[in-house]
Protein backbone atom coordinates (compact mmCIF):
# COMPACT_ATOMS: atom_id res chain seq x y z
CA UNK A 1 0.00 0.00 0.00
CA UNK A 2 1.27 3.46 -0.80
CA UNK A 3 0.81 6.76 1.04
CA UNK A 4 -1.00 8.74 -1.69
CA UNK A 5 -3.06 11.65 -0.37
CA UNK A 6 -5.78 13.91 -1.70
CA UNK A 7 -5.41 17.68 -2.18
CA UNK A 8 -6.20 18.25 1.51
CA UNK A 9 -3.45 15.88 2.65
CA UNK A 10 -5.78 13.06 3.70
CA UNK A 11 -4.88 9.49 2.81
CA UNK A 12 -6.82 8.16 -0.16
CA UNK A 13 -9.08 5.11 0.43
CA UNK A 14 -7.31 1.77 0.82
CA UNK A 15 -8.62 0.43 -2.51
CA UNK A 16 -6.90 3.34 -4.31
CA UNK A 17 -3.63 3.00 -2.38
CA UNK A 18 -3.38 -0.79 -2.64
CA UNK A 19 -0.76 -1.66 -5.27
CA UNK A 20 -0.84 -4.82 -7.43
CA UNK A 21 1.96 -6.28 -5.32
CA UNK A 22 0.02 -5.40 -2.15
CA UNK A 23 -3.11 -7.07 -3.53
CA UNK A 24 -1.11 -10.25 -4.20
CA UNK A 25 0.47 -10.23 -0.73
CA UNK A 26 -2.95 -9.75 0.91
CA UNK A 27 -4.63 -12.36 -1.30
CA UNK A 28 -2.03 -14.99 -0.41
CA UNK A 29 -1.77 -13.81 3.24
CA UNK A 30 2.00 -13.49 2.92
CA UNK A 31 1.72 -10.31 4.98
CA UNK A 32 1.06 -12.52 8.01
CA UNK A 33 4.42 -14.33 7.92
CA UNK A 34 6.38 -11.72 9.95
CA UNK A 35 3.96 -12.30 12.83
CA UNK A 36 5.45 -15.77 13.27
CA UNK A 37 8.37 -14.02 14.97
CA UNK A 38 5.92 -12.69 17.57
CA UNK A 39 4.59 -16.23 18.07
CA UNK A 40 8.13 -17.57 18.58
CA UNK A 41 8.84 -14.77 21.08
CA UNK A 42 5.66 -15.68 23.00
CA UNK A 43 3.95 -12.33 22.39
CA UNK A 44 1.27 -13.93 20.22
CA UNK A 45 -0.34 -17.29 19.64
CA UNK A 46 -1.05 -18.97 16.33
CA UNK A 47 -4.76 -18.97 17.25
CA UNK A 48 -6.63 -16.19 19.03
CA UNK A 49 -8.40 -12.92 18.36
CA UNK A 50 -6.48 -10.87 15.81
CA UNK A 51 -4.70 -7.90 17.37
CA UNK A 52 -6.35 -4.59 16.52
CA UNK A 53 -5.00 -1.06 16.47
CA UNK A 54 -3.89 0.30 19.85
CA UNK A 55 -5.94 3.43 19.10
CA UNK A 56 -9.09 1.27 19.43
CA UNK A 57 -8.43 0.39 23.11
CA UNK A 58 -10.39 3.30 24.63
CA UNK A 59 -13.33 2.56 22.29
CA UNK A 60 -14.08 -0.96 23.57
CA UNK A 61 -17.05 -1.62 25.80
CA UNK A 62 -16.78 -4.26 28.57
CA UNK A 63 -18.00 -7.04 26.28
CA UNK A 64 -15.50 -6.15 23.54
CA UNK A 65 -12.62 -6.01 26.04
CA UNK A 66 -13.15 -9.72 26.76
CA UNK A 67 -11.23 -10.54 23.57
CA UNK A 68 -8.08 -9.62 25.53
CA UNK A 69 -8.55 -12.48 28.01
CA UNK A 70 -6.40 -14.65 25.72
CA UNK A 71 -3.26 -13.94 23.70
CA UNK A 72 -3.84 -12.42 20.28
CA UNK A 73 -3.34 -14.75 17.34
CA UNK A 74 -2.40 -14.77 13.69
CA UNK A 75 -5.73 -16.38 12.91
CA UNK A 76 -8.88 -16.90 14.89
CA UNK A 77 -12.56 -17.78 14.95
CA UNK A 78 -13.55 -14.41 13.41
CA UNK A 79 -11.07 -14.92 10.55
CA UNK A 80 -12.46 -18.32 9.58
CA UNK A 81 -16.00 -16.99 9.86
CA UNK A 82 -15.67 -14.05 7.52
CA UNK A 83 -12.36 -12.25 8.01
CA UNK A 84 -12.81 -8.63 6.88
CA UNK A 85 -16.16 -9.33 5.19
CA UNK A 86 -18.05 -9.32 8.52
CA UNK A 87 -19.19 -6.42 10.68
CA UNK A 88 -17.30 -5.26 13.75
CA UNK A 89 -20.15 -6.57 15.88
CA UNK A 90 -19.84 -10.07 14.41
CA UNK A 91 -16.06 -9.92 14.75
CA UNK A 92 -16.33 -9.15 18.48
CA UNK A 93 -19.01 -11.82 18.92
CA UNK A 94 -16.74 -14.43 17.31
CA UNK A 95 -13.72 -13.28 19.35
CA UNK A 96 -15.60 -13.50 22.65
CA UNK A 97 -17.17 -16.82 21.65
CA UNK A 98 -13.63 -18.13 21.09
CA UNK A 99 -12.55 -16.91 24.54
CA UNK A 100 -15.50 -18.77 26.09
CA UNK A 101 -15.00 -22.01 24.11
CA UNK A 102 -11.20 -22.28 23.87
CA UNK A 103 -10.02 -25.89 23.39
CA UNK A 104 -7.17 -27.62 21.62
CA UNK A 105 -9.61 -29.23 19.17
CA UNK A 106 -11.14 -25.84 18.34
CA UNK A 107 -7.65 -24.50 17.62
CA UNK A 108 -6.99 -27.43 15.25
CA UNK A 109 -10.31 -26.74 13.51
CA UNK A 110 -9.40 -23.06 13.13
CA UNK A 111 -5.99 -23.96 11.66
CA UNK A 112 -7.59 -26.26 9.06
CA UNK A 113 -10.27 -23.70 8.19
CA UNK A 114 -7.62 -20.98 7.92
CA UNK A 115 -5.70 -22.97 5.31
CA UNK A 116 -8.92 -23.38 3.32
CA UNK A 117 -9.73 -19.64 3.60
CA UNK A 118 -6.24 -18.70 2.39
CA UNK A 119 -6.46 -21.11 -0.55
CA UNK A 120 -9.86 -19.67 -1.53
CA UNK A 121 -8.78 -16.04 -0.82
CA UNK A 122 -12.08 -15.73 0.99
CA UNK A 123 -13.13 -12.66 3.03
CA UNK A 124 -10.03 -10.55 2.39
CA UNK A 125 -12.01 -7.34 1.87
CA UNK A 126 -15.12 -5.91 3.43
CA UNK A 127 -18.12 -5.00 1.28
CA UNK A 128 -17.22 -1.31 1.40
CA UNK A 129 -13.42 -1.27 1.64
CA UNK A 130 -10.34 -3.05 0.28
CA UNK A 131 -9.36 -3.80 3.88
CA UNK A 132 -11.63 -3.19 6.90
CA UNK A 133 -13.46 -0.06 7.95
CA UNK A 134 -12.11 1.77 10.98
CA UNK A 135 -13.63 0.78 14.30
CA UNK A 136 -15.59 3.69 15.79
CA UNK A 137 -16.46 2.22 19.16
CA UNK A 138 -19.72 0.58 18.23
CA UNK A 139 -20.73 -2.74 16.79
CA UNK A 140 -23.66 -4.11 14.86
CA UNK A 141 -24.23 -6.95 17.31
CA UNK A 142 -26.82 -6.63 20.05
CA UNK A 143 -24.11 -7.90 22.39
CA UNK A 144 -21.63 -5.18 21.40
CA UNK A 145 -23.78 -2.05 21.46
Amino acid sequence: MNDKKDASGNLLPDEVRLTPAGKFVRKTSLDELPQLINVLKGDMSLIGPRPLLVSYLPLYNEYQKRRHEVKPGITGWAQVNGRNAISWGKKFDYDVWYVDHLTFLLDIKILVLTVLKVIKSDGISSDTSATMELFTGTGNSKLCD
